[in-house]
């Protein structure tokens, strides 16, 4: 302790560790928090459900995307609301689309065509998230419902608000949050996501 006293450099350092520990620490608990809320217990209905865009193979979701899927067509089931937006582009050589294949999907399932939207733009959640917005405002709609993991809760929502949207969260534990390594895992992930796009903003 004496020798920190003696060297101001080792006592800046030190603090400095400190205070990223007790950010990344704070951060988690809010990531987890945010994780285990459902906004759909208090807000009745929204303009839109915006489903964000997970793996699909040649057409067909992914295990992971189809549980998102699932949530977004139970909410319109109970009249949350009349749209779902399905988000996502997609690499180079894909057939199809995450937002076009997840669109197919819910037609599919017996969701009226008409009421669900395919937003197939972006290539990181952000991207995917401003073209919603875009889409949502050239309309008139406001607020929405966000569907992705239970871990992407507070990123997600911050984004959407930060884009002028009245944004809630409504996630599916039923897709990737199956085992409790992979909670662990996104929790970890999307804290230094979370993290990175408060400091970056992307």
């Amino acid at each position: 302790m004496e020798a920190m006293r003696r060297h101001p450099v080792l006592v800046t350092v030190a603090a400095v560790a400190a205070a990223i520990v007790l950010v990344f620490a704070g951060t988690g608990v809010a990531v987890w928090r945010a994780a285990h809320t459902d906004d759909a217990r208090t807000v009745d209905r929204v303009d839109a459900i915006l489903v964000l865009g997970a793996a699909q193979y040649d057409g067909d979701p992914s295990p992971v995307f189809a549980g998102r899927l699932e949530h977004a067509q139970l909410l319109y089931d109970e009249g949350r609301s009349d749209t779902i937006v399905v988000l996502g582009g997609g690499a180079p050589g894909d057939r199809t689309t995450e937002a076009e294949a997840g669109r197919d999907w819910l037609v599919a399932q017996g969701v009226p065509a008409e009421a669900v939207v395919a937003s197939p733009v972006g290539s990181t959640t952000l991207e995917s998230l401003e073209a919603a917005a875009a889409w949502m405002n050239d309309r008139g709609m406001a607020s929405a419902f966000l569907v992705s993991d239970p871990w992407h809760n507070l990123r997600v929502k911050r984004m959407a608000s930060d884009l002028g949207l009245e944004a809630y969260v409504s996630a599916t534990w039923h897709s990737a949050a199956r085992t409790e390594g992979t909670r662990v895992g996104g929790y970890l992930r999307e804290t230094l996501a979370y993290m990175y796009y408060r400091l970056f903003g992307r």
